[in-house]
């Protein structure tokens, strides 16, 4: 407390703006003190009280830097405003927050939302401030106010200002094109944006009026709430329109800043009404104070903006993803025939990809190259409808995760049940895919290699690379790690396909292309209407296979550049590689150590393509679907005891 002489004498309220305002800070300083102790913060503001209530000059001066403070700053941005983006969009939220992380503050200000978060920049501040008691809260009123009843109207009128603000700002979210137009114009809440204002100029004009009447204000406040719960219902309508129009970051944040809009004008209208105003008013500071600490981090609202349009991506590569999961012997069967088609394709990626290296290009365009043979190879393969098996996991565990919808429900146990079903058909799945591209791609490559040394009279690499191939593929080097990137790859391949399906219907290019004039006067109707199914089935595996291919491709040139030097395994591609430096070698890479050390690598470089890829894609669905951490568990332990009590249905079909 010995700080506390030296702060009271320097209260001044003739000083300067922001010299007043660093007295405030100061003040907020010494009463957190080390932050070690709510009661200690509490105790110290009771010793605050005290020692005004002993010097009567002391407060005539604290009552005046009170006036000279209501007078000069607006609250009202901070009770509107505060916590909110300047413009209703992701972007330019982004750069204000980060603006406001490089650049100081200054206390020079009339704008209460710049003020406050330079009093209050802590967690502990709202902590001590829920501590107080109302006994004190009425003592501090009493301090700092010489007219309470003017300064409770002041507070009032302060109030409505907010409430005025926070409904234009609905006003106008609601009437932006983007959201309007995805509303349910069927809806009897359709038009409720068009009278926010004359409901809220009522209940100003009957709060304030001088012979105010009870019953009048009732109903001037039902009829205000109603209408802003006719507002939350159209927005609502909107998110039953997403799958069919799409989503957008941009719309997410609007959507976000529009209901949370909307909680803040009901936390307004509640202290407007609160016969203890003093009270009222701590409780929204306290609110403020967890808004500020929101405000700070870029990572919430990156997360927090992108949660729903990642949801969106998961639930569209869960519909694909769907076609991946065999579920009886006659789909095994079939699956396992689409990946020997992809393993045979891949022996094609496998000669395009080492025609690249033999060139001798740099490292940009060596890796710009292989990156078109693979996605050539992969739209190839995506197109004649057979399968690379390490497309499926970032597919598969959205369509997986999405069973987990109703794990709360009263039949969780069917659900949980249904789940581990699917997880056999999968991991089944996945097996079966595994073991046709690599089964496939071995006898394919060799038969390349066969045809080109007949052509050529040499095999399809020299001797040199072959031994190149096996020490970049050892179980002994960095594989197993760059096989895990590869997994994270595969995964961020899955969600640009997602991204690109969305953005595709968001912009309703399949309709454009159906129905644009200039597009069927070159194409023709029946023609166009054909491209446009196409793309709207296939532009998902599309992006993804290119975005996949040219990963893969230009990872390794970029990273080398910056001395990372990072490098991708892929399951399939390495074991044709494998396959092509074995035949380069002949009988004699039996004999060498390499060589074996390379073949224990093919399936973990294979298991963990798979189960990496699958880790990311399954924990964003989770998160999409708001699957709780004690859901998980009972997830894991069904799992676990669907091994023990029957392994081979992880293999082998029933």
């Amino acid at each position: 407390m010995k700080d506390l002489p030296q702060l009271l004498r320097a209260l001044n309220p003739e000083a300067g703006l922001a010299d007043r305002h660093v007295w405030l800070i100061k003040l907020f300083e010494w009463v957190r003190g080390d932050q070690t102790s709510t009661q200690a913060a509490v105790a110290r503001v009771q010793a605050f009280i005290e020692a005004v209530q002993k010097q009567p000059e002391l407060q005539a001066r604290l009552q005046g830097w009170w006036e000279t403070l209501i007078q000069t700053v607006d609250i009202t941005p901070l009770l509107a405003d505060f916590g909110f983006a300047p413009r209703t969009a992701f972007v330019s939220e982004l750069a204000e927050r980060l603006r406001r992380k490089l650049l100081p503050g200054t206390p020079e200000t009339q704008d209460a939302s710049e003020l406050f978060p330079m009093v209050v920049p802590t967690r502990f501040d709202a902590q001590w401030m829920s501590a107080l008691e109302e006994t004190q809260i009425e003592q501090l009123t009493a301090l700092l106010s010489v007219n309470p009843a003017r300064d409770t109207r002041r507070w009032h009128y302060s109030l409505m200002d907010a409430i005025t603000y926070c409904t234009a700002q609905i006003r106008a979210t609601g009437f932006a094109p983007e959201l309007r137009l995805r509303m349910n114009r069927a809806s009897p809440h359709a038009r409720a944006f068009h009278a926010l204002p004359a409901d809220v100029q009522e209940l100003r004009d009957v709060f304030f009026r001088p012979d105010r009447d009870a019953a009048a204000l009732q109903a001037a406040v039902m009829q205000y709430r109603e209408r802003l719960d006719a507002c939350r219902q159209a927005v609502n309508s909107i998110y039953a329109h997403l799958e069919e129009n799409g989503i957008s970051v941009g719309m997410v944040f609007r959507l976000r800043q529009l209901r949370a809009r909307m909680v803040r004008d009901r936390e307004l209208l509640e202290a407007l009404l609160s016969p203890k105003p003093a009270m009222a008013a701590l409780k929204l500071l306290v609110r403020r104070v967890a808004t500020a600490q929101e405000v700070k981090s870029i990572g919430a609202l990156i997360s927090a903006n992108s949660t729903l349009l990642s949801a969106k991506m998961a639930e569209r590569s869960a519909a694909t993803g769907e076609h991946y999961i065999t579920r009886n012997r006659a789909d095994y069967r079939q699956m396992l025939g689409k990946a020997m088609g992809g393993g045979a394709v891949t022996a094609l990626t496998t000669l395009l990809k080492f025609m690249v290296v033999a060139i001798g290009l740099s490292a940009f365009w060596s890796g710009f190259w292989a990156a078109v043979a693979y996605s050539a190879t992969f739209i190839m393969i995506q197109l004649l409808h057979f399968t690379l098996a390490t497309k499926q996991p970032a597919m598969t565990a959205p369509a997986m995760a999405a069973k987990l919808r109703n794990i709360d429900s009263e039949d969780s146990a069917t659900t949980l049940k249904d789940f581990v079903d699917e997880v056999t058909h999968l991991v089944r799945s996945q097996m079966a895919a595994v073991f046709g591209n690599v089964f496939m791609v071995v006898p394919a490559v060799l038969l390349v290699n066969a045809a080109i040394t007949l052509a050529l009279g040499q095999p399809m690499i020299s001797e040199a690379s072959a031994r190149h191939v096996l020490e970049s593929l050892t179980l002994l080097g960095p594989t197993l790690l760059w096989a895990a990137l590869t997994g994270v790859v595969l995964f961020a391949s899955s969600m640009i396909g997602g991204w690109a399906e969305n953005w595709f219907v968001l912009h309703h290019l399949d309709s454009a292309l159906r129905h644009n004039p200039r597009i069927t006067a070159v194409l023709g109707n029946r023609r166009a209407a054909r491209w446009s199914a196409f793309m709207r089935e296939h532009i998902s595996g599309f992006v993804s296979n290119i975005a996949l291919g040219f990963m893969l491709g230009l990872i390794p040139a970029f990273t080398g550049f910056f001395g990372i030097e990072l490098e991708l395994r892929h399951v399939t591609l390495s074991t044709g590689q494998l396959a092509a430096a074995g035949a380069s070698l002949g009988l004699a890479a039996f004999s060498q150590p390499a060589f074996w050390w390379s073949m224990a690598s093919i399936p973990l470089i294979g298991a963990l393509n798979l189960g990496v890829s699958f880790y990311f894609a399954f924990r964003l669905a989770l998160q999409a679907h708001n699957v709780s951490k004690l859901d998980r568990a009972r997830i894991r332990a069904a799992i676990w005891g669907r091994w023990r009590s029957h392994p081979l249905a992880f293999f082998i079909p029933g």
